[in-house]
């Protein structure tokens, strides 16, 4: 069976840390300076390198299954990702059912039809600002997102946004469409940290209620991270500058 998750979402820059937000912004100043950011990100990140481990713990009918698998990752700008095996244990199923799956899918929507499709951006998402924390990690907007589309690669929950860097730090939600007849229920947390110039992807978890009765618990943990960014040129600098 196929136990279903949303892609982990792309790696994040905080290029030109950007201007100190004012103490309150609306939801709409919040969401445009994301969606910015996340263009200027996406044009600064030329490769990365890094190593993933797959964990998943099934237990429930017809038994309990396991496995891990551990993966490096190579990212080239716009759209190569490679994904190479080094080790995998134990359930030979969720190893090419779930893992293999999840790496296939996240090859596919690097396309660019894909990613406009999933951008966290108003043509797929509303959004509504719900509150501002103040941690000792820093201060973040937290917003309400809710996908305009049944996309299954879409969600639905709130966002963490990093009130310096406006990149997202946090999300906690669930599939805007049940991406599998086997799943009737799947939350999702994904954790992203600030690693040298760039933020990027730490923690993914998932609990998915199986239909047939049982829980699939998915754990992604990303580290050994290596990123190439793009040198800024003249013309980007003169136009970066104006946003300071």
């Amino acid at each position: 069976m196929l136990i279903g998750v949303w892609q982990p979402a792309a790696a994040q820059s905080p290029i030109m840390s950007a201007i100190q937000p004012p103490t309150a912004l609306t939801s709409e100043q919040v969401v445009n300076n994301l969606v910015r950011r996340n263009l200027e990100r996406a044009q600064a990140l030329a490769a990365y390198q890094g190593t993933r481990i797959y964990r998943l713990e099934y237990q429930g009918f017809p038994g309990s299954r396991s496995a891990e698998m551990v993966v490096d990752v190579t990212y080239k700008s716009p759209e190569t990702k490679e994904f190479t095996i080094r080790t995998e244990t134990g359930s030979k199923l969720i190893i090419d059912r779930v893992f293999k799956k999840l790496m296939q899918s996240e090859k596919e929507a690097l396309t660019r039809e894909n990613q406009s499709r999933v951008a966290l951006n108003q043509d797929n998402y509303s959004f509504a600002l719900t509150g501002q924390e103040n941690t000792p990690a820093g201060s973040f907007y937290v917003l309400s997102v809710e996908p305009r589309t049944k996309n299954k690669l879409l969600y639905r929950g709130r966002i963490w946004v990093d009130a310096k860097d406006f990149a997202v730090a946090r999300i906690e939600g669930e599939p805007a469409k049940n991406p599998s007849f086997w799943t009737k229920d799947s939350k999702i947390e994904q954790i992203y940290s600030k690693v040298g110039d760039f933020w990027l992807p730490t923690t993914n978890r998932s609990a998915s209620t199986i239909r047939l009765g049982g829980r699939a618990d998915l754990t992604i943990e990303y580290k050994d991270y290596q990123t190439t960014a793009v040198p800024p040129s003249r013309d980007s600098k003169s136009t970066l500058a104006g946003y300071r």
